[in-house]
């Protein structure tokens, strides 16, 4: 079981991790993760029991409390065809201005492939001191998406055309001129989301099996294949990370605390319409 681990009280986060660190060397099946996409940090353990006792060992021996709840998936944000866009950034009033002016295509690339940025100006029209800027301005706007707010991957952005202003021009100015570019860009590129789909070996005794092939397919799994091990089976599946995250008691409960399994990330895969509509709608209630 995994739930992201937060503190009761602001200021308690040092006393917390310090509490955590010391439980790790006593106990190897914990671990502690921080998620890079989520920000959240994740105590992993063998059960609800397991990260129960583990939270009352830290109010008892460090007087810390925290909070448990289910972890964020980490979605991402995609675009599913090509657009050429400008982005420009501009302010003259009187004396120093900020200019900055880039024309950019953005493409999708293959799942897994991340971002890659291109730079085809020639002629000068944007001085190459620039060039990293613009780059710089796209890299941290695609940190959030124009959807849910997610990561944005797997596509390139080649940097075509663009001016520049002999006195306001800067990094700073080209900087946002990039970002302006990208956040246009998404939204024209029909943007869609990805979801984490996880590798599962679920064991369960035979008599057992129906059912849960029936709930993997209420959770938008995929069976890949089915082993024999001893009087049981190794059932081999693609799930969604989102229909996993309470699996474990689920499990317990339709095998009489006799199956187990291990799951482990695969590959991202594009969210069904309906279902991205939903996780679009809470992310803007939260935002």
């Amino acid at each position: 079981m995994s739930y992201a681990i937060q503190p009761k009280s602001k200021g308690d986060e040092e006393k917390i991790f310090g509490g955590l660190a010391k439980l790790l060397e006593e106990d190897t099946a914990l671990t502690i993760t921080r998620d890079e996409l989520t920000k959240e940090v994740i105590l992993s353990g063998q059960g609800n029991v397991h990260i129960d006792a583990t939270v009352a060992k830290l109010k008892r021996r460090y007087n810390v409390e925290v909070t448990l709840k289910t972890p964020k998936v980490p979605y991402l944000e995609t675009i599913t065809k090509k657009v050429r866009v400008q982005g420009k950034h501009k302010k003259q009033t009187g004396g120093h201005g900020q200019y900055g002016d880039c024309w950019i295509e953005m493409e999708p690339l293959a799942r897994g492939k991340g971002f890659e940025f291109v730079n085809k100006i020639v002629g000068g029209v944007i001085p190459r001191q620039y060039i990293p800027a613009v780059e710089k301005g796209v890299g941290e706007a695609m940190a959030k998406g124009v959807l849910a707010g997610n990561s944005c991957v797997d596509f390139r952005v080649t940097l075509v055309d663009g001016s520049y202003h002999a006195v306001d021009s800067s990094e700073m100015a080209f900087k946002i001129a990039g970002a302006l570019a990208f956040r246009k860009a998404l939204a024209d590129a029909n943007p869609i989301l990805l979801e984490p789909i996880m590798q599962s070996a679920i064991t369960v005794p035979e008599a057992s099996m129906g059912d849960i092939i029936g709930d993997l397919n209420s959770r938008r799994g995929r069976v890949l294949g089915v082993d024999s091990k001893g009087k049981n089976q190794i059932i081999n599946a693609h799930v969604p990370m989102a229909e996993f995250l309470s699996y474990a008691p689920d499990l317990r409960s339709m095998t009489g605390g006799r199956g187990f399994f291990t799951t482990k990330l695969s590959h991202y895969e594009e969210v069904p319409q309906q279902i991205a509509q939903k996780i679009i709608e809470a992310a803007g209630k939260e935002g």
